[in-house]
C-alpha cells in the first residue's frame, strides 16, 4: 500500500456553531427511500408516508395500492 500523506484543511463557515460544518446527516438521506423501495419489492405496496404503518401495507380488496 502506498504511503498516505494527510493534511487537515480548516475552512470555517458561519452556518454552524464555532464554524463547524454538518456531515453526519448525509448517510441518513437515502435510508428512508431505500426501506420504502424494499417494502415495495417485498409486498408490492408503494409507501408514500413515514413512519410506515403495518395497516397501510395490506392491499385493499379492490387491488388498489395504499398510499
Amino acid at each position: 500500500m502506498p504511503e498516505m500523506h494527510l493534511h487537515i484543511v480548516e475552512d470555517p463557515t458561519s452556518d454552524g456553531p464555532y464554524g463547524a460544518k454538518g456531515i453526519g446527516e448525509l448517510p441518513s438521506i437515502p435510508t428512508a427511500p431505500a426501506i420504502c423501495n424494499a417494502i415495495y419489492e417485498a409486498v408490492g405496496v408503494r409507501v408514500q408516508r413515514l413512519p410506515v404503518q403495518q395497516e397501510l401495507l395490506i392491499k385493499p380488496a379492490g387491488g388498489e395500492q395504499t398510499p
